[in-house]
């Protein structure tokens, strides 16, 4: 009895060990599929990062291009355009009649001094001229007298000439006498000073009643002429072989959303001061402006030298990498690098020296960090052009409602 009792639990305990080696074996079955699975997420990332990255592409052509010299400058009135007052001698000011901001036409006082040397120099003059008349009304009695001595035999002839040139001195002395109190009259009228053209007060650096020097350290009043402005541009030493006279240029507009402004040179310095790094080259508008208020910075741009039947290509197209230029060429469903020389550049289009030759075609967007030899695709913007036709016979709505359901 005992023996049959222990057989049936033996046979039991060895199904049990063979139902836990067939669950052993799934275990490792599944395991294997798992790390299956993870081998291959690597595979399908690696197809992702070969997607065809979507670029916009430009011909390469054959054209012209004109340098662009950048410089700031101050809108300033023209050389006849503006009057600095300064005293003539030292003295005060009487009375100065208008205020900052004010017009004046031409002719009217702008400033009055009160200047007591040239004063007493006009009184000074008209003394000597009584004094010098006198002595000529002398002289010319002594010569009447002379003369009629000589014709009654008293005199002799050496008298008579005595008389005759003392005359001729007396009336050089009046001469002299009249041009010095005509010049002290003139150096007396410059302590009224009037405006030599129509204009504006631009500055006004004293007041009646204020002691002046005859200084241009010490100025009294600026007139301009707001007719009558340019623009004064500080351009680099090294780019002002590229600037000539008469050359075109524009200046930035000022407010935003207006027009930039034409410009022409009309003169640069024929000598530059030792030290300097900037020469002043003065632009006249085109226009008249009467709206710019003088003492305005400036952005202007200068027409420089002008290149023909050279590669161009549009800025957006250079790549810069510290000190290297590269262009990426789409040839072959590839983006290929060509490290290019660049010349003149205005902003929109850079001439080629090297690099890229015309007719073919440069990525202009999306180039952006593409590797060499990267996969694209051109976006030629036909899509787009579809979907607009399609909105405007009606099939925009069902296509929106698609991409809707969609999502």
């Amino acid at each position: 009895m005992t023996v049959n009792s222990q057989t049936p639990t033996s046979k039991s305990q060895g199904g049990s060990s063979l139902s836990l080696d067939v669950g052993n074996w799934k275990l490792v079955v599944f395991a294997a599929l798992l790390a299956a699975a993870a081998c291959g997420k690597p595979a399908a990332e690696e197809t992702e990062s070969e997607a065809p990255v979507p670029v916009k592409v430009e011909e390469a052509m054959l054209g012209s291009i004109r340098g662009v010299v950048h410089a700031t400058g101050v809108i300033s009135p023209a050389p006849d355009g503006e009057l600095i007052v300064i005293a003539p001698e030292a003295g005060r000011i009487i009375d100065i009649p208008r205020a900052e901001g004010e017009r004046v036409a031409k002719g009217d006082v702008v400033v009055r001094f009160e200047i007591p040397s040239l004063t007493a120099d006009v009184q000074r003059q008209a003394a000597e001229v009584q004094r010098a008349q006198a002595a000529l009304a002398t002289a010319k009695a002594n010569q009447v007298r002379q003369q009629q001595l000589f014709d009654r035999g008293i005199a002799a002839r050496k008298d008579v000439e005595d008389a005759d040139r003392m005359v001729a001195d007396a009336e050089a002395a009046v001469g002299q006498a009249e041009a010095s109190r005509a010049a002290a009259i003139t150096a007396a009228s410059r302590a009224t000073v009037r405006a030599a053209f129509n204009g504006v007060i631009a500055k006004r650096f004293h007041n009646p009643g204020d002691l002046v020097e005859p200084a241009a350290s010490d100025p009294v009043l600026r007139l301009i002429d707001p007719r009558r402005l340019e623009v004064v541009a500080s351009v680099p030493l090294s780019e002002a072989p590229r600037v000539v006279i008469g050359a075109g240029g524009w200046m930035k507009a000022v407010v935003t959303g207006s027009a930039d402004l034409a410009l022409k040179v009309v003169s640069r310095p024929a000598q530059v001061e030792q030290g300097t790094a900037t020469i002043p080259v003065r632009l006249a508008f085109v226009a008249p402006q009467t709206t710019l208020p003088a003492g305005t910075p400036a952005q202007v741009d200068v027409d420089a030298e002008q290149h023909t039947n050279v590669v161009l290509v549009p800025a957006a197209a250079i790549v810069r990498e510290g000190e290297e230029t590269a262009v990426l060429v789409a040839m072959g469903g590839k983006a290929h690098r060509r490290p290019v020389q660049i010349g003149l550049s205005d902003g929109s289009d850079a001439e080629i020296l090297s690099g890229v030759k015309a007719g073919e075609m440069v990525i202009v967007e999306g180039q952006a960090g593409l590797p060499d030899g990267a996969t694209i695709t051109i976006d030629t913007g036909e899509d787009e052009d579809a979907a607009d036709e399609k909105g405007g016979t009606g099939g925009k709505g069902e296509t929106g409602g698609k991409d809707e359901g969609k999502k």
